[in-house]
């Protein structure tokens, strides 16, 4: 394996060139949100179990519609990476507009739920009343960050599909730095302000996505971004492109919405165990997301670049890239596990748990650094390669029959029935992932996803690359950014 990732990167130093430019700074932008998450439990930690399990649990509806925002925008990126590889501005503009109004109107819902029945929404996830009781209030003023992200997720998708990924890291550096600093100021009361416990870390969270949001809008469309247009620019569908985006997205929706409400049941689960289980499990969650995040967001990666290679209409090209590039992820992921096993204790120490909850998180980092290599390749193929040449369908179909069918009936049976401890019940579960992992490697061998989906799309106006000055715009981008 080593051999051949060397002689890859040997022979195909232009695309990994690429690769890098573009994956790093995703790999980077994901690794600030992680680290982000991490501090704040850790911050959260010092206040108590409770509290910190209360966050873990108000926070995971906020968790499911981050996944249904990432899977609709996911699929859109399918089609503005293809118009970006046929180097049409004027339909990826179009694309990008069909993604700001369904993220907007599921995001109008969100907000009303959390807003007026924020005890309903708890009770979904867990029967214990002190993390009710105390979730309640946060959740309803943090329903305001669901419109927030409607629109920030949405022209993150479009800077990922032009390959404007430092602008997203940079941004997320601010905010990071900016929520770290309130987090710890107002949670404990630091430099004479007001000790807010976990209503601290929530203003520092509303805070800083406000402060990302208007970076975001000025950088694209004050400063006049090559995304930068009228709302009849994004706003002015046909019905060919708006059914074709919607049925592909629809898809990778339904994929991301059963993943992630099934992951927010595996959280039912063991949240039912105890508390000391469920801080251990949101404890480790918030340390595994320092590396799952980082090798994922290369999933992202191939997404882009294979989708810009089938947009060009080099399918052959498009599918040697993609096998090189699984190869890397794979090699990447592989010693990230090898590292998360051997740091995960000093990193517990960080949190202040229990010893009994100490003990359970490591236990659960174990299992994880042994699952990560196959977790990271059924995240590449699934969200990477498959979704690149709009093949959703089947991955929707495999995803959510593996979650449901076998991931959720083995974490309750675990959990409530068999009353495991909660480290053996999550290495139950991940029965699910390797099923699912024979079964989508099966379907990238067949080539199904091999196909440009934009070639036969046409633009209202016709606008070349030069026209649009795409070279120009990007190369200024990269002078805004050094500034």
């Amino acid at each position: 394996m080593l051999k051949k990732v060397g002689t890859t990167l040997n022979n195909d130093k232009p695309l990994f060139r690429k690769l890098f430019k573009v994956g790093l700074p995703l790999m980077g932008q994901n690794l600030i949100s992680a680290s982000l998450s991490l501090i704040d439990s850790i911050m959260v930690a010092r206040l108590g179990e409770l509290e910190l399990a209360t966050v873990g649990l108000a926070t995971l509806f906020h968790f499911i519609f981050w996944m249904i925002m990432f899977g609709f925008t996911s699929g859109t990126i399918t089609y503005m990476a293809q118009f970006w590889g046929n180097k049409d501005i004027v339909n990826l503009r179009k694309v990008g507009g069909i993604a700001f109004a369904v993220c907007f109107s599921v995001g109008l819902l969100f907000f009303f739920a959390t807003l007026f029945i924020p005890r309903a929404v708890l009770s979904i996830f867990t029967n214990i009343q002190d993390v009710i009781d105390l979730g309640t209030p946060f959740m309803r003023i943090g329903s305001v960050i669901f419109l927030i992200w409607a629109v920030t997720i949405p022209i993150q998708s479009m800077l990922k599909a032009t390959q404007q990924t430092r602008l997203l890291m940079i941004i997320s550096g601010i905010v990071f730095s900016l929520n770290t600093f309130l987090g710890f100021t107002l949670i404990f009361g630091k430099f004479g302000m007001p000790r807010l416990g976990l209503m601290g870390a929530l203003a520092a969270v509303l805070i800083s996505r406000v402060v990302e949001l208007t970076l975001y809008l000025i950088i694209v469309f004050a400063r006049k971004n090559v995304l930068a247009g009228s709302l009849h620019n994004f706003f002015s569908w046909n019905r060919e492109l708006l059914v074709r985006v919607i049925k592909n997205s629809g898809f990778t929706t339904l994929n991301e919405t059963a993943w992630g409400i099934g992951a927010s049941l595996y959280s039912a689960a063991y949240g039912r165990i105890s508390p000391t289980a469920f801080a251990a499990f949101q404890a480790s969650q918030n340390i595994v997301n320092l590396f799952s995040m980082a090798c994922f967001s290369l999933s992202d990666a191939i997404l882009i670049l294979v989708g810009e290679k089938l947009g060009e209409g080099d399918l052959e090209g498009a599918r040697k890239d993609a096998s090189k590039l699984l190869r890397i992820v794979v090699l990447i992921s592989f010693f990230c596990g090898l590292l998360l096993f051997f740091v995960s204790g000093p990193v517990i120490s960080l949190f202040k748990l229990s010893p009994l909850g100490a003990k359970y998180t490591l236990y659960i980092l174990w299992v994880y650094s042994g699952m990560l290599a196959i977790k990271v390749l059924n995240c590449s193929l699934i969200a990477g390669v498959l979704r690149a040449g709009g093949d959703t369908k089947f991955p929707m179909i495999t995803e959510a029959a593996c979650v449901w069918l076998i991931g959720i009936p083995l974490a309750f049976l675990g959990a409530v029935y068999l009353k495991l401890p909660i480290y053996l019940a999550f290495l139950m579960v991940q029965t699910e992932e390797v099923t699912k992992g024979f079964i989508i490697f099966a379907r990238y061998l067949k080539r199904k996803w091999v196909q440009n989906l934009v070639k036969d799309i046409s633009s209202d106006t016709e606008i070349s690359a030069d026209t649009m000055g795409i070279a120009d715009n990007t190369n200024s981008v990269d002078e805004d950014e050094s500034q």
